[in-house]
């Protein structure tokens, strides 16, 4: 093209992952020195770019950072795959899982010659790399949720709690929803979302009549249930952001003790896009917080088709990284990975809508608002399109 547009925005995206056109991968191994400790897995060069670019994950960690790193490395070949003419050279290195292991395979990428990390996964892991990175200029896109570690050049591509609760809160103020409550887990993860509680319930102008956090024990939710029942009747609506069986359970003691959908409306989180919820009496007409389905339907068609498993559903967050790489090579030129370049006010679109980076490393979500059926979920009220200059 002879002429680009201004910045790097959902125009560029959505044009791009319409041309899927499949080519084969050219990739080389090898092996990275280690000394004593954990066998690190070889290194893994995807592409043939000029442009050279990290991948860092914890590829022979035991567990679940193990698998994770497995499926993000797929989701890196199936967006080499779709973008053949990218530009860029993507080198796999093994963080080992570890802060140590981190810092070792950020020095190999640095004396290779890597111009931005993708990743690291874990919180720890960051925090590590980050000095490193900061002093060589070399920006971090990583994959953790903890925004503690978020900072002008670390950002992190993930889904932060902070978000989904701001746009359940603003989007049940909307609706006339003034009277809040939460039950939150005694957590890390509930600790930040009991911060994102309260500035969101006072941006929306409502009021804040409990909060109360239990434990994993069944006898605490009850307990803590009760507590929240003994106000049901000021409360309009109840924030419970929690995964699994937690929501399903406190549910049932909510109910047990008088309080039911049909009194109080039920908000949930990112986390409550599971059959265990979505197919729970409980829970019907329930509002939850998630990007749109459609991207990740999507691309959870071409991984099976790819690998003959499902992905996890942060899995994503690794294909987005690497188009978002792309692009930027694509439209920024030699500008490719400068402050301005990677802050587009604009944003990018990827497989879970529209995001962008703010300044402070964070990053912000245009997400749907979905409501429980029993059955499945339902959008009550889409993702918006673009960002405001004001947010």
């Amino acid at each position: 093209m002879s002429r680009r547009p201004p910045s790097l925005g959902l125009k560029y995206f959505v044009i791009a992952l319409g041309c899927l056109i499949a080519a084969a991968l050219v990739s080389a191994c090898t092996t990275l020195g280690g000394r004593g400790g954990p066998a690190r897995s070889a290194a893994m060069t995807i592409g043939s770019g000029d442009v050279k670019v990290a991948l860092l994950l914890p590829s022979s960690a035991h567990g679940n950072g193990g698998e994770t790193a497995r499926a993000f490395r797929h989701a890196v070949e199936l967006a080499m795959q779709d973008f053949p003419s990218a530009g860029i050279q993507i080198t796999v290195l093994d963080t080992l899982g570890t802060p140590a292991g981190a810092q070792a395979a950020a020095g190999s990428a640095l004396a290779g010659g890597a111009e931005i990390f993708l990743g690291p996964l874990f919180s720890s892991e960051v925090a590590a790399v980050a000095p490193q990175a900061r002093d060589a200029g070399v920006p971090v896109v990583a994959f953790s949720s903890d925004a503690n570690m978020a900072s002008p050049g670390i950002y992190l591509l993930s889904f932060l709690p902070a978000d989904d609760v701001k746009r359940i809160v603003s989007y049940s103020a909307s609706q006339g929803r003034k009277s809040f409550a939460a039950l939150l887990p005694a957590n890390a993860y509930g600790a930040v979302a009991e911060a994102a509680f309260r500035s969101g319930v006072a941006s929306a102008g409502g009021r804040i009549i409990a909060i109360k956090s239990y434990k994993a024990s069944e006898r605490d939710m009850r307990a803590k249930a009760a507590e929240i029942a003994a106000l049901a009747p000021q409360i309009d609506a109840l924030l419970m952001p929690d995964a699994g069986d937690a929501v399903p359970a406190l549910a049932a003691a909510l109910e047990a003790e008088g309080v039911t959908r049909d009194r109080v409306r039920f908000l949930g989180s990112g986390q409550w896009d599971d059959p265990r919820i979505l197919n729970n009496a409980a829970l019907v007409g329930g509002w939850y917080p998630a990007p749109v389905k459609a991207g990740f339907e999507d691309f959870a068609r071409k991984y099976v088709a790819a690998y003959g498993a499902p992905p996890p559903r942060n899995a994503t967050l690794a294909y987005d990284a690497t188009v978002l790489v792309a692009g930027l090579v694509r439209q920024y030129g030699a500008e490719r990975f400068q402050t301005a370049a990677l802050t587009s006010p604009s944003g990018f679109a990827g497989i879970d809508g529209l995001f962008r980076f703010l300044p402070n490393g964070l990053t912000e979500r245009r997400l749907a608002v979905y409501e429980v059926t029993g059955s499945g979920s339902r959008v009550v009220s889409p993702a918006a399109e673009r960002f405001t200059t004001g947010g």
